[in-house]
């Protein structure tokens, strides 16, 4: 896992902050063991450090079966806008004079409000202990975003950014009448909250917001996979291509519990076995990496539901009756059922297509020189765009080598030097130091911390981009393996 953003606690400092926030949650019901470690969860976790897989995260302190509970969060701990509301007649008044605030605009000014009551708010332990800044997309410059290189990442960039500023112009009055001291009237204060509600809220039935759950948020990230295809049996490629899931839509957000009304708790259950001191993950639902990016703020280096776009004439989007959410790369090179289908059709001659579109349609292969014309058009495609990169894939794998390195330096300066004279177009005219430093009126560390945070969104970016050509030049590869295949049958 790349970039969560959640707390490593390799400190003391840290680990005696995490033993607070636990002492707290047990004075709201969650259950925390004091016999089998200072920083246990219920009878059988145990809050610990996962370096390179996440950071702070959850192991289990005993062998822990699948579908077993895990733990048990009360209804009186979740944060939700119905919480917030019934403790403050005040902030219950003002929003009624804005009812046209969607319910996520309602529970980002709600928390601000709750954070602007500093100590007096019960959840301000939990507060205490969120990522001070989020590295979802929202939160990119024009730096991070012009890194991602690719057209649909940019302007998914761009996008999100725009959407993040017209909600928070929408709810300004709001939190003015509520006189948020003007730390939290900012827009980078909306921005941490937008990623605090978007990366950390559960799916709670009487609200669309979701909910904010102390303690159930320690456990970091599994994507949901399906039994795995190696696809390497070229004979099979047809029976693999059938078997492709069109589930195009990721609203529906998964979870390995829910809350449970019986017990008026948000319970966690085991999706799978685990041995003593093996992280205890959960899937927050299926995602591609740039999805992950956009509400999460983080990547996954072998993500099995990543789907990579390549750009597609308009007469093969005019011949598909699939949505273009469908005709996508898989993670592992292949293309795409939908896509297939769509590129077998259109590389057959017009006068042919109604005749034969049934087998296009059904996934079916319609003759071995229509399916190597198309193997070879992904291939030529994939490589086009590969050599119309600004960047390489070996120049991505050594950039990011060497942000890594960027500890080893003094200074940002000292730093961007040496980078420029490796990759000039990336550096051109100080782009990371007018980044940097680029903001009026902060002092040192101010600047340290920004740039800190501009760093770690613009690593992800590369990281995308690295992660994007890797899938396209699998596809090649795949599409290699099955002309040579075809071509020798």
């Amino acid at each position: 896992m790349v970039g969560n953003g959640k707390m490593n606690p390799s400190s003391e400092a840290e680990e005696e902050g995490v033993k607070s926030l636990l002492k707290w949650a047990a004075k709201y019901g969650i259950e925390v063991s004091e016999s089998c470690s200072s920083l246990g969860l219920g009878h059988c976790l145990g809050v610990s450090c996962f370096p390179g897989a996440g950071g702070r995260g959850v192991a289990a302190l005993r062998p822990i079966s699948k579908g077993e509970l895990l733990l048990k969060v009360p209804k009186s701990a979740l944060i939700t806008t119905d919480s917030l509301l019934s403790r403050d007649e005040t902030l219950s008044l003002a929003l009624k004079a804005h009812p046209s605030l969607s319910s996520t605009k309602v529970f980002t000014v709600c928390l601000l409000y709750e954070i602007n009551k500093g100590k007096a708010s019960p959840w301000h332990p939990y507060f205490l202990h969120l990522p001070r800044s989020y590295s979802i997309l929202a939160a990119f410059g024009e730096l991070e975003t012009q890194a991602l290189q690719v057209d649909y990442a940019i302007w998914a960039a761009q996008k999100a950014v725009t959407k993040a500023k017209y909600e928070w112009e929408q709810a300004f009055t709001l939190m003015k009448e509520l006189k948020l001291k003007p730390p939290l009237l900012t827009f980078r204060a909306w921005i941490w909250a937008t990623g605090t509600i978007s990366s950390r809220t559960l799916h709670i039935p009487w609200d669309e917001a979701g909910c904010l759950c102390p303690v159930g948020d320690f456990f970091n990230y599994a994507a949901p996979t399906e039994d795995p295809d190696s696809f390497e049996n070229v004979e099979n490629w047809q029976n693999e291509h059938a078997k492709d899931d069109l589930d195009i839509h990721h609203s529906q957000r998964l979870t390995d519990g829910g809350y449970e009304e019986d017990v008026a708790a948000y319970c966690f259950y085991a999706k799978k076995n685990y041995n003593v001191g093996e992280q205890v993950l959960l899937s927050y639902g299926t995602y591609t990496n740039l999805e992950l990016l956009e509400y999460y703020g983080f990547l996954l280096e072998d993500n099995p539901n990543e789907k990579v776009f390549i750009p597609l004439d308009l007469d093969i989007h005019s011949l598909s009756c699939w949505p273009k959410e469908s005709l996508y790369i898989h993670q592992n090179g292949r293309p795409s059922f939908a896509l297939m289908c769509a590129l077998r059709l259109w590389a057959t001659p017009p006068r042919q297509r109604k005749s034969i579109g049934h087998l296009a349609y059904s996934g079916c292969p319609i003759s071995k020189g229509n399916e190597i014309y198309v193997m070879k058009w992904i291939g030529k495609k994939c490589d086009a765009l590969l050599k119309e990169m600004p960047t390489s894939v070996e120049e991505d794998k050594s950039l990011v080598h060497l942000i890594d390195k960027m500890v080893e330096y003094e200074n940002l300066r000292e730093w961007v030097k040496e980078a420029s004279a490796v990759f000039g177009g990336e550096f051109g005219d100080n782009n990371i130091l007018k980044a940097a430093y680029g903001v009026e009126g902060d002092n040192e560390l101010t600047s340290l911390v920004r740039t800190k945070m501009l760093i770690d969104r613009w690593k992800l970016a590369v990281q995308w981009r690295l992660m994007y050509k890797t899938v396209v030049a699998r596809c090649i590869s795949y599409c290699t393996d099955i002309i040579n295949s075809l071509s020798t049958q």
